[in-house]
C-alpha cells in the first residue's frame, strides 16, 4: 500500500495518519485532512498547511474542533471558509462572524447551516438580500 492508499484508508490509525500529515506530497497530506479517522491534534495542525485544499479539507472533516474551525472562519481563502460553514460541529459564534463574509456562497452556506440562529439567518440577508430568494 502506498502513502496515498494508506493516508485514505479509513481504518489507518491515527499515529500512522499523524506521521502521514507532514509527508511533503500535497496528496497525501490532502487525503489525511480528509480521512474520517484523522484526530484532533492532526487536524489542528493540518489547519495551518499551505495548501488551501488541505485547509479545505480539515474545514470539513467532523472531527475538527470548534476552536480549529474558528480559526479556519478567518482563513484568506473563501473555500476554506465556505467549508466551515459545512461542518456540523460549526459554533452558532463561528456562523455569525461568517454572517457577514464578503464571499457570496460563504454567507449563503451559513443561513443553512442547523446551527444557524434565526438572528444569523436576518444578519446573512440583511447583508445581502438576494440570498432572501
Amino acid at each position: 500500500m502506498n502513502k496515498i492508499e494508506l493516508a485514505q484508508n479509513p481504518n489507518t490509525s491515527p499515529e500512522v495518519l499523524q506521521s502521514l500529515a507532514t509527508d511533503e506530497n500535497y496528496t497525501v497530506r490532502w487525503c489525511v485532512a480528509k480521512n474520517p479517522n484523522t484526530s484532533v491534534e492532526t487536524l489542528k495542525t493540518l489547519a495551518t498547511d499551505k495548501g488551501s485544499t488541505v485547509r479545505w479539507s480539515v474545514a470539513e472533516n467532523p472531527n475538527t474542533s470548534v476552536e480549529t474551525l474558528q480559526t479556519l472562519a478567518t482563513d484568506e481563502n473563501s473555500y476554506v471558509r465556505c467549508g466551515v460553514t459545512q461542518n456540523p460541529n460549526t459554533s452558532s459564534e463561528t456562523l455569525q462572524t461568517l454572517a457577514t463574509d464578503k464571499d457570496t456562497d460563504v454567507r449563503y452556506h451559513v443561513g443553512r447551516h442547523s446551527n444557524a440562529t434565526e438572528l444569523i439567518r436576518r444578519l446573512v440577508l440583511m447583508t445581502d438580500s438576494k440570498l432572501a430568494q
